[in-house]
């Protein structure tokens, strides 16, 4: 097969993880994930191999598939069998992207995440807690590399409590990955809330979990192999029928910057929030919460966008937590976008309408200079018969647009499939993806990055 990307490969995280109950709070992991054929004219035909923790192969020989031109497939129930826990490499002869929904107790904790095509020796992860209000977080670091074992050691810095810790190294065989957990974790306090450094001799990716304990929602973000001097954040919220979001950044250089949060218009009312700023040590991370201080009840509803800027020429990275309290808690994650990765392509492997409850909703953001004219393409219907007719909108610099799947043109109709929005040459858009359910009493919203390409 020719190879995809940088590593001959799509490596993801595949989050199927069966842990000892007294290390995740008695809750049963699975996952399922979708992949995504970026070629407009070709079958992808793809490998899919599942790695145990150890280095071996949960299945061999691996999984053999094709995927439409333009399409998308689903593989829940994945094709390891129970228990797994460990990590899943795809070798595709088109490009392919993916993402990864995460389950919990299902439906009482769900996540999503994306896929990634290159690892590095050094990953920042922003928001890294235990016993914070209830939550705590766990992550697992995968190994990209198929030739060598990675030696992995985890520096944990703490922000507003906890203590500094250095972790034991680790090795990773090649293609697996390890499950780090904070729950129990004494080294780190009591309570712990800060951000974490991962290092290793190989390159590595990492994705994060945070889970309520208390507020029975669970919240997924990949960790950041590079940083940059802006970065942005296409959905932010305040006293919006209950949601509201709050943002960490994390100065991932090597001297001290002063970030500058801009938000944007407020599409939805009145109030203009003023800057908010930050003076932040290499490594450490602050958080912005929008549900007090300005952003309190008096304020009215918020919703926009922000762009972060930091001084001195320092890389920062940020993930937006989205969510709603209640008697059934939702919450969800995105990893802000840095500018000079937007392209005037990007993707979403799943969009649903009617789909057992499920329907999604994206916000494709212009981080350029000037107003772009974009077209979302839907993919082929694998769930229904439904054919979805194009949009197309303008948006300006800084702004958004909001497209729900769900009401209006969509009615009863069941539509499972992917899309792709595209602007004009030399245009910079970016997107999330947010999937949303109603009425399970569980924490059935999720959020995952759309892929520039």
């Amino acid at each position: 097969m020719k190879k995809t990307s940088l590593l001959a490969i799509v490596a993801m995280l595949v989050m199927v993880v069966v842990l000892p109950a007294s290390a995740q709070g008695g809750i049963t992991w699975n996952s399922g994930f979708q992949v995504q054929n970026l070629s407009a004219t070709a079958a992808a035909d793809i490998l899919i191999y599942y790695y145990n923790q150890d280095g071996t192969l949960a299945i061999d020989p691996p999984v053999s598939d094709s995927i439409p031109a333009s399409s998308s497939k689903t593989y829940f129930p994945i094709h390891a069998a129970d228990p797994f826990n460990g990590s899943v490499v795809i070798e595709s002869t088109e490009p392919v992207v993916a993402i990864v929904n995460t389950l919990g107790d299902a439906p009482q904790y769900l996540a999503a995440t994306e896929s990634f095509d290159m690892g590095a020796d050094e990953v920042n992860l922003p928001l890294i807690m235990k016993g914070n209000a209830g939550y705590y977080t766990w992550f697992n670091v995968q190994n990209t590399s198929m030739t060598d074992p990675a030696q992995v050691t985890v520096e944990y810095i703490p922000g507003s409590s906890g203590t500094a810790y250095t972790a034991p190294t680790v090795t990773i065989q090649p293609g697996a990955s390890a499950t780090f957990s904070q729950r129990d974790l004494a080294n780190i306090g009591t309570k712990f809330v800060g951000s974490a450094k991962v290092t290793s001799t190989q390159p590595v990716v990492a994705t994060v979990m945070q889970v309520g304990e208390t507020f029975k929602n669970m919240m997924g973000y990949n960790g950041f192999t590079g940083g940059s001097t802006t970065v942005n954040m296409p959905l932010i919220m305040a006293n919006n029928n209950g949601f509201y979001t709050g943002f960490q950044v994390q100065n991932v250089g090597d001297a001290q910057t002063t970030v500058t949060i801009d938000y944007g218009t407020n599409i939805a009312g009145t109030f203009n929030p003023a800057n908010d700023t930050a003076t932040l040590d290499p490594g450490e991370a602050a958080t912005f919460l929008q549900n007090s201080g300005q952003f309190g009840p008096s304020a009215g509803k918020y919703v926009g966008s922000a762009t972060i800027t930091a001084s001195n020429s320092q890389p920062v990275v940020a993930i937006v937590n989205q969510v709603k309290g209640g008697t059934t808690p939702l919450g969800t994650a995105y990893n802000g976008f840095n500018p000079g990765n937007a392209t005037m392509n990007v993707s979403a492997p799943l969009i649903m309408a009617n789909n057992n409850g499920y329907y999604t909703g994206i916000q494709v953001m212009n981080v350029g200079g000037s107003a772009v004219n974009i077209t979302v393409d839907y993919g082929a219907n694998i769930g229904g018969t439904y054919n979805p007719p194009n949009e197309t909108a303008t948006i300006q610099p800084g702004d958004s647009y909001n497209s729900i799947q769900s009401g209006g043109s969509w009615g009863t109709n069941k539509y499972v499939g992917s899309l792709v929005v595209t602007a004009p040459a030399g245009s910079q858009i970016v997107m999330i993806v947010n999937q949303v359910k109603g009425g399970t009493g569980g924490d059935t919203f999720m959020t995952y990055n759309g892929f520039n390409y």
